[in-house]
């Protein structure tokens, strides 16, 4: 079999000790604690030694208890000015020996360790206090001044003394630690028996032994191919920022630019540019976060505004009745959160307006839900917009090219209604692992009544998808909030398809 001189090491240290931790058989092997534990782990792995792993406490001093080691517990304090005195003295007295917040400790451990008794507004040493013996708890803080120890290393009347101290604040800490110990297994035994020799060898050649010749004569360790390796874990991307980074890259590839907005927004761009009637229920505050500062945001231009309000409250030109109420320009300025990203696009829509125009946002948006396994208030999204001399078998091509580009064969669509697309439709796309359809994403065109008083001509075809969905669904999770959770176990082992 073969066998590195550390392991070599490890196994003669532990025919000669015994059982012993990883740390005992470095000090008797003078090896560092990481070149024990890789010897340990392949001896386990070629049943020389088995490692046996056992929960203990560490007990050592804290910051009380070191204060304490130095000038001796309150009540001892105490129990030396008492027998000074002969034996009683009044209880304020005390204060000569004591802080003020250290009286009424010592008092009340004097009467729990029977060492004094209270009588008369004076204290009176007892019988037991008079002969002035050590507790054991200041034997065993006496001990801890040596180092750390382990629980089980403290006999039973120790224990019984770490008990006390550990009623008292700050004078110990105990700590659970996992343990290793490691042990011979009998074809170790027999293998350390036979007598193990130590051999210089090379592990690894280099340039410099090789250009030396400092290999001849030397023993060149074997490599041993099908043994595993150590787990690497390199740096990587969080599996919700490398989705992000996909389908940022698949709207690059399909020619679109990339555009971003403000995280606030004003009504105007986030409501009302989008048709959506200034009474509508999603503006209310269970779904929209408005800011009270700032509490009112900027319009554009009054051309723009009056055009927008016109379309509200007659339709204008736009071939619409409109809503029939009448707008208001303060509700418009209202500052919020923004609730989605096409408060970002159709800004960019309206300060561009002739085509051809082909722009993505991908970015954060914010409503006001409450936190479960499928809501948060914080979220992506996603939207593509497309202006020109475009049509509805335009969409379609463009969001099957999209999906399938995301990997997903099988593409469907079915009607769908949003409040400032006309047509509208909903994505669906077969996922093989659930053996379903499932809805990824809305699409549609914009209405004349959102584009018309913007000064756009042409038809604008958009589309969109929550990517905290997709995420969910290709990393197999049933709860939003694990992609957002600091478990850097799941995060080692996320894998993004």
């Amino acid at each position: 079999m073969e066998l590195s001189n550390n392991e070599k090491l490890v196994l003669k240290a532990l025919g000669e000790i015994g059982s012993a931790s990883p740390e005992e058989i470095a000090k008797h092997t003078e090896l560092n604690n990481s070149a024990v534990n890789r010897a340990l782990y392949w001896l386990v792995r070629k049943g020389l030694v088995e490692v046996r792993e056992r929960v203990d406490s560490v007990i050592a001093l804290d910051e009380e208890g070191k204060l304490y080691v130095a000038k001796g517990l309150p009540e001892r304090r105490a129990l030396e000015y008492l027998r000074s005195k002969g034996g009683e003295a009044e209880i304020s007295a005390l204060s000569e020996v004591l802080d003020k917040g250290e009286v009424n400790i010592a008092l009340g451990w004097l009467r729990r360790k029977n060492l004094a008794n209270i009588a008369k507004g004076k204290l009176v040493l007892t019988e037991k206090g008079k002969k002035g013996d050590k507790s054991e708890d200041e034997k065993l803080l006496e001990r801890l001044t040596q180092g750390e120890f382990m629980l089980s290393q403290l006999s039973q009347d120790e224990r019984r003394a770490l008990e006390l101290l550990k009623g008292r604040q700050r004078v110990v800490k105990v700590e659970e630690k996992s343990l290793k110990e490691a042990k011979l297994t009998p074809r170790g035994e027999e293998l350390v028996s036979r007598g193990i020799e130590l051999e210089e060898e090379i592990s690894q050649l280099t340039h410099d032994i090789i250009k030396r010749g400092a290999w001849k004569g030397k023993k060149l360790r074997r490599y041993d191919v099908t043994l595993p390796a150590p787990e690497l874990l390199p740096a990587k991307l969080h599996p919700l920022r490398i989705i992000i980074e996909e389908i940022r890259s698949i709207f690059l590839q399909m020619g679109f630019k990339e555009i971003a907005g403000p995280l606030v927004e004003s009504s105007f761009w986030n409501f009302d540019a989008l048709f959506v009637p200034q009474d509508h229920p999603a503006r209310e505050m269970q779904d929209t976060f408005y800011l009270e500062e700032p509490s009112r945001a900027r319009l554009p231009g009054k051309e723009t505004v009056e055009a927008v309000k016109l379309a509200h409250e007659n339709g204008a030109n736009t071939g619409s009745t409109g809503w029939r109420y009448a707008w208001s320009e303060e509700v418009a300025r209202t500052a919020l959160l923004r609730t989605h990203t096409t408060a970002t696009t159709i800004r960019h829509l309206a300060a561009t307006r002739e085509p051809p125009i082909k722009v993505f946002c991908v970015d954060r948006v914010f409503r006001k839900e409450r936190i479960t396994f499928k809501h948060l208030p914080e979220f992506h999204q996603v939207e593509g917009i497309v202006v020109g001399d475009v049509s509805f078998s335009d969409l379609l091509g463009l969001l099957r090219e999209f999906y399938h580009k995301m990997g997903f064969e099988k593409v469907r669509f079915r009607p769908g209604y949003f409040p400032y697309t006309e047509p509208s439709l909903e994505i669906e796309v077969f996922f093989p692992d659930k053996g379903k359809w499932l809805e990824l994403g809305g699409a549609g065109i914009f209405r004349p009544e959102v584009t018309e008083p913007l000064g756009i001509r042409h038809p604008v075809l958009a589309w969109g998808l929550g990517i905290e969905r997709l995420a969910m669904l290709r990393l197999g999770l049933e709860d939003i909030r694990e992609l957002y959770m600091s478990d850097i176990s799941w995060l080692r082992r996320a894998k993004v398809r």
